[in-house]
């Protein structure tokens, strides 16, 4: 046996110590309970009951807690324990008069009770220190599965790796292919001691000739007691430049495997320089030498699964940047198939989404007003890119000749009115000649200038008027922005017949076209405006059929009402404000705009950006477009982009 003997200095265990000869002791007195200190063996204090006032009873519980043992010696004529001692004296007490048979027996079984609660002691403190692992590991592993962020995750792996291993420094390697090749790429490092660190990422062989290529090679982790000191066997060799260039000493080492669950080696963790406690600082090389401890089976149990975890997340990230990357490219190809149906509205849909993106964090920064304290996460403005995006995609669905419709009427409409009106002009042209020459095969030449006059007078007049209907008809084909004209004159000069080839009379308008050229708004009729209208059914039909993800999917519904307004009168479900979500109102104005807007289209021409706003504002006053939003969009000018473009020479 092994154990300490802590007694007073006024404690004299002379007549004892032939009795302790024979036992492995180290004997030492304290003079005061602040001299209660616990070694790496089991301790015992002896006490005796009249000294005992001089030691704290909070310091004796303390050591007793912390392992030790105590036993108290009666004084002269005491036989029993005191009651003011029983407390105290739990692990023996020796009545008066002290034998040394008795003492020894006495101080055995007090070194067996500090033996057993030594252990016990650190059973706690291991269970404790396994505690907190486990903790940390749950912790990490709640972080690791949800980070999504690729180069956040990487630091993520390397710090709590750190962390839990107390590592002072450590680097992360990945395995990726170069020419068809495997090659390891250095890809971060971190060190405590002489913080943030510029380094720039590079490649190696994946060969054992360095300590990460030979963990990616073996798929074994790699333990290093002193980095400088390798077997001479070792195939791999320590690069010491960094150590040279910032005044490092690299000591322990430990390189862990970044297995996934396919047993595919994606990664090595390297860890270095383990320290006693992980916020100390190594300041010198010194303290690098001295103060740095090996790591041990323990860290490598806890790295090994670490490792294999952070392996599986790396490539769940990298997997989740895949899919983000497909998903983006079927929104660009989307995007690309809506604007090819119809040119002249390139880049709506992406200026839709930026200028509805851009009033979403306008509104992340205002602190006053109804609109106080909305936020957006990252999540709900990728939502809402996605959902500018794609707002207009049912228009696929809607047919082209609709689609791109310039004028009022459609190009052989109006080619057909063209060949009437020559057809017209040249019959009334045919008519003067036959009525001239009727009359001279009748009358001859008497009264044939008169004659001539009169004719000539009326076939101008005609023609004038034919040729005002072709002007006005050509005017009217013109589609306004707004509601315009009464064509009370083209209905007029439309009532007016002709003759066919057949001799039929027939109206220099047809119904239809004049119908349509009284269409008193856009080039659409009501029946076209409804098929355009239906594109808004088809978006939200086919983005439904997306089986969008938790984040993404109010999607369908917050493109679905794009053309609603607050007053009801919107389509196609003519909800009012309380059913339209502020991710569509947003939506809505940034649609407007840069309808009314954007460059020269076939069917319209562009605004200016006033102009614009004055006819928005008249909708904000009817109760159509959200008046707080719309204050907001235009007082942080969140289109600015384009005056910044009509400005640029």
């Amino acid at each position: 046996m092994r154990y300490a003997l802590l007694h007073p200095p006024s404690l004299d265990l002379t007549d004892i110590a032939a009795a302790l000869a024979s036992e492995d002791v180290q004997r030492r007195a304290v003079a005061s309970p602040r001299d209660l200190e616990l070694g790496d063996i089991a301790t015992v204090l002896v006490l005796d009951s009249v000294g005992l006032d001089s030691f704290d009873p909070v310091v004796l519980d303390r050591f007793v807690e912390a392992g030790g043992a105590v036993i108290v010696l009666g004084a002269e004529g005491q036989l029993d324990v005191p009651e003011s001692l029983q407390q105290v004296c739990l692990d023996g007490w020796i009545p008066w008069p002290h034998g040394h048979r008795q003492l020894l027996l006495n101080l055995r079984s007090a070194y067996r009770a500090a033996l057993l609660r030594r252990e016990m002691l650190c059973a706690r403190q291991d269970a404790a220190i396994r505690g907190q692992e486990i903790s940390q590991l749950t912790r990490l592993g709640a972080a690791l599965s949800t980070e999504r962020d690729y180069h956040k995750l990487l630091s993520l792996i390397l710090s709590h790796a750190r962390r839990l291993t107390a590592a002072d420094a450590g680097s992360l390697y990945l395995v990726e292919e170069e020419h068809g090749e495997p090659r390891l790429r250095f890809k971060l490092a971190q060190n405590s001691s002489l913080g943030e660190l510029e380094f720039e990422e590079f490649t190696m062989p994946l060969d054992p000739t360095s300590l990460a290529g030979y963990v990616a090679s073996s798929g074994a982790p790699l333990r290093l007691d002193d980095a400088y000191d390798l077997p001479p066997e070792a195939p791999y060799r320590i690069n010491r430049s960094f150590d040279q260039k910032h005044g490092y000493r690299t000591r322990s080492m430990l390189a862990i495997p970044m297995q996934n669950h396919r047993d595919e080696i994606i990664g090595v963790l390297q860890l270095i320089n383990r320290k006693h406690h992980f916020d100390d600082i190594l300041s010198t090389k010194d303290d690098c030498e001295q103060r740095v401890i090996p790591f041990d089976q323990r860290n490598v149990d806890l790295v090994v699964p670490l490792a294999a975890q952070a392996a599986i997340s790396l490539e769940n990230s990298q997997l989740y940047e895949s899919i983000e990357r497909l998903f983006e490219g079927f929104v660009t190809a989307a995007v690309t198939a809506i604007e090819q149906r119809d040119p002249t509205t390139s880049g709506h849909s992406l200026r839709v989404a930026d200028m509805t993106v851009g009033l979403a964090q306008v509104l992340d920064r205002i602190d006053t007003g109804r609109y106080r304290g909305v936020q957006f996460n990252r999540s709900q403005i990728k939502e809402l890119r996605y959902a500018g995006l794609l707002h207009d995609f049912g228009k696929v669905g809607v047919r082209e000749q609709v689609l791109v419709k310039a004028k009022k009427l459609y190009p052989e409409e109006l080619e057909l009115i063209r060949h009437r009106h020559a057809f017209i002009r040249k019959n009334a042209e045919t008519e003067l000649l036959r009525g001239r020459l009727k009359y001279l095969e009748s009358q001859g030449r008497s009264g044939y200038d008169e004659l001539l006059a009169r004719l000539g007078k009326e076939h101008a007049e005609h023609v004038t008027t034919l040729d005002r209907l072709m002007h006005l008809i050509v005017e009217a084909n013109e589609p306004t922005v707004m509601h315009e004209g009464t064509f009370d004159e083209l209905k007029d000069l439309a009532a007016k017949a002709f003759l066919d080839f057949d001799g039929e009379k027939r109206p220099l308008l047809t119904p239809h076209e004049l119908h349509c050229l009284t269409i008193r708004k856009g080039s659409l009729d009501q029946r076209e405006r409804e098929e355009v209208e239906s594109h808004v059914e088809h978006t939200y039909r086919f983005l439904m059929q997306i089986p969008w993800t938790k984040d993404l999917k109010d999607i369908p519904l917050i493109a679905y009402g794009h053309h609603e307004k607050l007053n009801g009168s919107g389509y196609p479900r003519r909800v009012r404000e309380a059913d339209i979500p502020i991710q569509t109102r947003m939506m809505t104005i940034a649609d407007i705009f840069d309808a009314l807007t954007a460059s020269d289209r076939p069917y319209k021409r562009a605004v200016s950006v006033e102009r614009a706003l004055d006819i928005m504002d008249a909708e904000v006053e009817g109760q159509m477009l959200d008046q707080d939003l719309f204050k907001i969009f235009v007082e942080a000018r969140v289109f600015g982009h384009l005056e910044s473009k009509a400005m640029a020479p």
